[in-house]
């Protein structure tokens, strides 16, 4: 590894992070591009790709946990890294730096939700759309009401209040 002005300069093929080793950053490619690999069971699995710009392993800076993946550089690459007290300095003096990060945790979760939907839909038998309606009646009825087809009785019979 190649100490620069800002950041470090990692070699093709090299590592910046090792899946299972301890946390205690989180890093910005400055310029280049990283894969981010994942040790399952049958081997390595590429789970994403990083570029100029992206951050990766904030995890790192709320929770003291292994790091879940390895990133490793496609071709030169340079890599800053910021640790806690640095980010929430960097904070303190650009509050809306907060927000970016949570707008990118964000996006992340969705995307994870999407796939694991997806992974779900292709894998579990779909559900009969009966037990679906019968669930939501039966959820209604212990609050109070009784619904079908998103008309509360009370409120269409002139009782009570429509929620």
């Amino acid at each position: 590894m190649i100490e620069g002005a800002l950041g470090k300069l990692y070699a093709s093929g090299e590592l910046v992070v090792r899946q299972g080793d301890e946390g205690n950053c989180m890093f910005v490619v400055q310029a280049g591009k990283l894969e981010v690999m994942r040790e399952e069971h049958d081997g390595q699995v590429r789970v994403a790709m990083l570029n100029t710009g992206d951050i990766f392993g904030e995890m790192a800076i709320f929770e003291r946990e292994p790091r879940v993946a390895t990133v490793r550089a496609l071709g030169e690459a340079r890599v800053l890294s910021v640790d806690k007290k640095t980010f929430l300095r960097r904070i303190q003096e650009d509050p809306p730096l907060a927000f970016n990060l949570v707008k990118i945790m964000s996006r992340r979760v969705r995307l994870l939700s999407e796939e694991i939907a997806s992974i779900k839909a292709k894998t579990l038998p779909p559900v009969p759309r009966g037990d679906v309606d019968e669930r939501r009646t039966s959820r209604d009825r212990r609050h109070g009401r009784e619904r079908r087809a998103g008309v509360d009785r009370r409120a269409a019979a002139g009782t009570g209040r429509a929620s």
